[in-house]
């Protein structure tokens, strides 16, 4: 429960200007959606986050951890509860985005963007996170959900993650350890939060690596829809299918509820046009599954997440 008392106690834990009540959620989320959050809590470092959760927890205070929003879709009534994240403003560095290399291995902290650790890897003639370099959103989503594209994934790189339980306890578990799969791991079905990782890469040629995070940028935008919202791949690879190509066999390319649409370039993607709602979007995802299942018998699973009030 949030009480005047518990916000002046969060106050004098975060930096200043760093908690904040009726934060308008839609420039967190890249589908651009999302109302007003009762609390808007940003943390800088382990001590920080560990009292602020911990406080919260006492609380009974419920929370949302948010990455960079990019496999989100916020409700328009906002979220009723504290959303934390360790991603700080564009251009701040925090102990909980910092990447630093140390031979072949990068150590992150989970609210880095896989932009910044593929550049710091590039930077440091080390091979293996190319293929990561244009996935929007920071490492500790990408680890929880092991992230990939273009033929890799989180799982093939990390040697271990630093994972912080309720109660204030932290373990490193080995990649093994993890468990990924397919768009998980276990942190998909435990309630601990990624605190940062160790990244083992190999060494390899500055300009090899350069040109293929160059031709990966590439291929993403003749084929995705990039100059427009969206939350990425909209929906998980069904076993036996292409998720995009059901849609498109279902003749749901360019369908649109209001401002809310399949891409016409990719319909694998929901985008949004300028002014969709949540509402319009969360009602095109919800049809296009119904109509591939009775289409093609397939039932189609988000791959984005539902949050908040619709």
């Amino acid at each position: 429960m949030i009480t005047r008392e518990l916000i002046l106690q969060l106050q004098k834990i975060a930096a200043p200007g760093r908690v904040r009540e009726k934060e308008i959620l839609a420039s967190h989320s890249s589908f651009r959606t999302g109302g007003p959050a009762d609390l808007f809590i940003e943390v800088c470092d382990r001590e920080e986050l560990t009292k602020v959760m911990d406080l919260l927890a006492q609380s009974q205070t419920e929370v949302f951890l948010l990455g960079r929003g990019t496999n989100l879709l916020i409700g328009d009534g906002g979220y009723r509860g504290a959303v934390v994240t360790m991603c700080a403003p564009a251009g701040t560095e925090t102990a909980l985005n910092r990447v630093e290399v140390d031979g072949t291995m990068l150590r992150a902290g989970a609210g880095a963007s896989l932009l910044k650790i593929a550049m710091a890897a590039r930077d440091a003639g080390l091979a293996g996170f190319e293929f990561a370099a244009g996935i929007p959103g920071s490492l500790g989503g990408a680890v929880m959900m092991n992230a990939g594209a273009y033929g890799g994934e989180m799982k093939q790189v990390m040697r271990s993650v630093d994972v912080l339980y309720p109660g204030k306890e932290v373990r490193t578990y080995s990649g093994e350890e993890m468990e990924f799969g397919y768009r998980t791991s276990r942190l998909k079905r435990e309630d601990g939060i990624v605190l940062a990782a160790a990244i083992e890469l190999a060494p390899g040629d500055k300009q090899a690596i350069t040109d293929r995070i160059t031709e990966l940028a590439q291929q993403r935008k003749d084929k995705q829809p990039l100059e427009f919202a969206s939350a990425g791949s909209t929906f998980k690879r069904p076993e036996g299918y292409f998720a995009g190509k059901l849609i498109q066999d279902a003749g749901l390319k360019g369908f649109r509820v209001g401002d809310a649409q399949v891409s016409e370039k990719h319909a694998g993607f929901v985008i949004n046009r300028g002014n969709a709602s949540a509402a319009q979007i969360r009602k095109l995802i919800e049809e296009v599954q119904r109509i591939v299942l009775e289409d093609a018998g397939v039932q189609l699973e988000r791959e984005v997440i539902f949050l908040g009030e619709f």
